[in-house]
This record gives C-alpha cells, sequence and structure tokens, in this order.
C-alpha cells in the first residue's frame, strides 16, 4: 500500500522513524498526522533483543503510537542493511532516534554520517539527558525525569513524600518539543538548503512543564515546596469539597475573588483583613480553604459548577477518564478519534490535538504490520524484486 498522507501539510517530507518506546514515537506522530510519509525502520525478528513494543502490537501503545506510518524491517547491524538504510537517507528529509547516545556512532548513523550522504538531511535525537556531559552513558525514562527536574518535589501533599504525575509528561513534551525543532530545521533549511542536527533531552522536558516554577527559583531564588492542590502563589485557585465530590475553582485576583464571594453569599468575607488581598489569602490559604470546603459542602459539583460559571468564576470538575469522553465539550472538540483496523476493526485512539482550517491532521491508517511496507520502499529506491527475494533470505530486511 502506497503512503496516504494524513495531511497534505507535510506530504512533502519523508521521515525515517528508529524510535522506541514512547517520547521519539510521540514526536513522528506528530510529523505522521500532519502527512509526512513516515517509515517507521523495525529490526528484523530476533536481531535486536532489547526491542520493545508495549507488548502486543495490537495493544493501545502501539495503535496509539504509530498510526499514519508505514513500517519495513531493516537489520542495521549487517552491512547491506546499513547500505540500504544509507540510501533512504539520501532520499529522506528526517532521521528521528532515540538510540543511546554512542549507539548512532556504534552503527555509523550519527549526524556527520548521514550529512555526508545528504547534507539537506534533519536528524533528530531525543535523549534522557542530552547528547553529552557527565550523565551521557545513563539511561533516560520519564519517571527519573521527573525526579530531577523538580516536578516531584511541587507535586503531591506536604509530609506525603514527593509524587510522581499521572502521566508519562516528560516523555510526551519531549516529543513534541522535538517536533517542533524538527519544524524549525525544516524551515531554516528553505533558506540554507542544509539541514542540521535537533536535540532535545527529559531534563529540558522536565524542567519546561514547571516553567513558572523554575523561572520563580532562578529570577527570586525561590525554592517552591509542595502544595497539594493549591496554587503557589494565588488563592483561592485549589480543588474544593462539594456534597458529591470535588471541583475546582481559580478565583485567581481581586475581581474575580469579589464574584466568587457573591454567588456563595458571603460577601463579608471582603471585608475581612486576611483576606483582602491576594497575598494575604495565599499567607491564611488555610483558613480561607476551611471556610471555603464548609460552604461549598452545602451543593453537589454540578450546582457549583453551574452557578459558578454563570459568575463568570473559572471552575471545573475533577473527572474519571470515562468522564472525560463523556463530556459535552470534549466530544466537541473532537479529542477521541475513529478508525478502522483491518485486524480488530473499529477501534478510538486519541486525536491528534494541533487543529489546522485548512489542512487539519487526521488518522488516515491505523498502525501498520510488522515489515508490512518493506517491499515497497525498497522498490522507491530501486531494488528489484530479485535484489529484495536476496535481501530477506540473508535476513537483511
Amino acid at each position: 500500500m502506497p503512503h496516504i498522507p494524513a495531511s497534505p501539510a507535510l506530504s512533502r517530507f519523508r521521515v525515517l522513524d528508529l524510535t522506541r518506546v514512547r517520547s521519539g514515537p510521540t514526536c513522528v506522530r506528530q510529523l505522521a498526522d500532519f502527512g509526512a510519509d513516515v517509515i517507521k525502520i523495525e529490526p528484523t525478528p530476533g536481531s535486536d533483543p532489547s526491542t520493545e513494543i508495549f507488548g502486543s502490537r495490537h495493544d493501545y501503545e502501539m495503535q496509539n503510537l504509530h498510526r499514519n506510518k508505514r513500517s519495513m524491517t531493516l537489520n542495521l547491524k549487517e552491512a547491506r542493511g546499513k547500505e540500504i538504510f544509507m540510501k533512504l537517507v539520501a532520499w529522506a528529509d528526517v532521521v528521528v532516534e532515540n538510540y543511546r547516545p554512542d549507539v548512532k556512532a556504534r552503527l555509523g548513523i550519527d549526524y556527520e554520517s548521514l550529512r555526508k550522504v545528504n547534507k539537506r538531511i534533519v536528524l533528530a535525537s531525543l535523549s534522557g539527558f542530552g547528547q553529552d556531559g557527565p550523565y551521557v552513558e545513563r539511561g533516560g525514562f520519564d519517571q527519573i525525569a521527573q525526579g530531577m527536574s523538580g516536578i516531584m518535589s511541587v507535586t503531591g501533599f506536604p509530609e506525603q513524600g514527593p509524587t510522581r504525575v499521572g502521566g508519562a509528561i516528560c516523555d510526551v513534551m519531549m516529543g513534541y518539543q522535538c517536533a517542533f525543532g524538527i519544524a524549525a530545521a525544516l524551515l531554516e533549511r528553505e533558506t540554507s538548503g542544509e539541514g542540521q542536527w535537533v536535540q532535545t533531552d527529559l531534563l529540558n522536558a522536565g524542567t519546561s512543564l514547571i516553567d513558572f516554577q523554575v523561572a520563580r527559583y532562578l529570577f527570586k531564588g525561590d525554592v517552591a515546596k509542595q502544595g497539594g492542590n493549591d496554587h503557589p502563589s494565588t488563592m483561592p485557585v485549589s480543588s474544593y469539597r462539594t456534597r458529591d465530590g470535588y471541583i475546582n475553582i481559580a478565583a485567581s485576583g481581586d475581581a474575580i475573588w469579589k464574584r466568587l464571594c457573591k454567588v456563595l453569599g458571603h460577601e463579608e468575607w471582603l471585608a475581612m483583613p486576611e483576606f483582602s488581598s491576594d497575598p494575604l489569602r495565599v499567607k491564611n490559604r488555610k483558613a480561607l480553604n476551611d471556610a471555603l470546603n464548609t460552604v461549598l459542602a452545602a451543593g453537589t459539583s454540578a450546582e457549583w459548577i453551574n452557578a459558578l460559571n454563570a459568575a463568570s468564576v473559572p471552575c471545573g470538575p475533577i473527572y474519571n477518564m470515562d468522564q472525560v469522553f463523556e463530556d459535552p465539550q470534549v466530544k466537541h472538540l473532537g479529542i477521541a478519534a475513529s478508525a478502522k483496523h483491518p485486524i480488530l476493526g473499529e477501534i478510538r485512539m486519541q486525536n491528534q490535538p494541533v487543529k489546522l482550517s485548512r489542512t487539519p491532521g487526521t488518522v488516515a491508517v491505523t498502525t501498520p504490520e510488522l515489515g508490512e511496507h518493506t517491499d515497497e520502499v525498497l522498490a522507491s529506491i530501486g531494488y528489484s524484486k530479485t535484489d529484495i527475494a536476496g535481501l530477506r533470505d540473508g535476513k537483511v530486511v
């Protein structure tokens, strides 16, 4: 099956995808969703014992991360496999990899080697700790990055120990950052005619996710602590108990604070010295939260959300995952997408979150089977059926 672009936006670009696990595939999914011809290059069966595909190819992880791509198998440890890869590099625009930094050099696919074959190539490398430095040989994982970037030190409740965020946020952020870097490099190439090496890492991704806490420390020297669900520098912004659950309220600043007091029927709070300014409400957050929880416990979450929204006080429910996808705005935004898989039938997955008005990203095809497009990709760079049969016999593809 030839490439079916998911969008015309990036359909002129060819991408060689050497990534695995989550961060790299997240990056490449962005390119694939906007139409790039992505060739997912996977090890031949048995050639790489470290290969991880999150279990079954037909389970949610693989279907989530590898849609809109073509798949070919290739043994890069074989000389003929390396030769094929370099022919693909000459034909491609982008190579994306998330090996440990030293692996590229061992395989002979580092940036300088690729540039000799194609000076317009963009190499994108995702790693745990960057491409050099004292931690270059360490393995990078999302939770390690959450700890080292400071995220876990400001997440959770005081005295309860560090807490990870309940999603692989550093992996995902690094993937999005890398996709942006690739787009920037491709735009710059239109002027210079040359590619370049794009690098992202989990530590940078993690610190960028808590940017105001990072900025606060770098600018003022303040070391943030765990604050539970309270905002560290403006109140009342937190989660609050209702009769049947919890809701979030974000009454930041004096104007919204006044509207909150009015809708709750407690305008006397406006005259209380301890609540008279944002800094004082932050200082006296325990008393403030106690007062709010007492009042809010008299109504249901839905009742308060309706009343607060009517009064232009930012608020919202706290959903379980099943409730997320029953929300009318989530449905309106199309956050879930459906696609037809040749084996699994109709499946649902997360849609492309970035919207373009003329050339939107879509889910055009589901994750390919292992090596499904090997023959057609090889044919596109000049290999005959006889050549391909020989490569299969030699376990090169």
